[in-house]
């Protein structure tokens, strides 16, 4: 087991497959980066400074609130660990991106329901066909991501050899 040296980067067995991580691989793991990154630009521009204030206050008022406030932070969090994790070959990124794509998508539908709240967290709609249909939109650019994981063989290859 030796190392090589490409300039200031020391490169050994182990450290060999993050230099060869797929380009699908890189798309899917920046791409994962710069949606939650717009979403939060977003939310921040909607709500505004005041807004964001008057949301977390109020999501802290109730236990069941505060809960679902930390929950959402908490996968924004293991969302981006899961990005750079996926850069170095790590299977379970994968499938607990996939496991936060499959709880925020099914919090969603059921607050959109009226099983759960705050209504930030839901989608309006006439009816639950209508509300799917939108929350399919929504989520494209994350099962676009997910393709990108496990679909193309180059990938599977890449997190099966890891």
């Amino acid at each position: 087991m030796e190392e090589e040296s490409l300039g200031f980067i020391k490169v050994s067995p182990s450290s060999h497959a993050r230099l060869n991580t797929p380009a699908l691989v890189q798309m899917a793991a920046l791409a994962i980066l710069l949606i939650r990154g717009l979403d939060l630009l977003l939310l921040f521009n909607t709500l505004g400074v005041r807004g964001t204030g008057e949301f977390i206050h109020r999501s802290v008022q109730t236990w069941s609130l505060t809960l679902v406030f930390l929950s959402s932070l908490a996968l924004v969090f293991i969302e981006v660990w899961c990005a750079f994790s996926l850069l170095k070959g790590s299977r379970r990124a994968r499938w607990v991106y996939l496991l936060t794509r499959i709880v925020a998508t099914g919090y969603l539908w059921a607050a959109s329901l009226g099983y759960g709240y705050p209504e930030l967290f839901s989608i309006a709609g006439e009816s639950p066909r209508e509300i799917l249909r939108t929350l399919v939109l929504q989520k494209l650019p994350d099962m676009l991501v997910l393709l990108l994981l496990f679909v193309p063989a180059s990938s599977r290859r890449f997190f099966r050899l890891q």
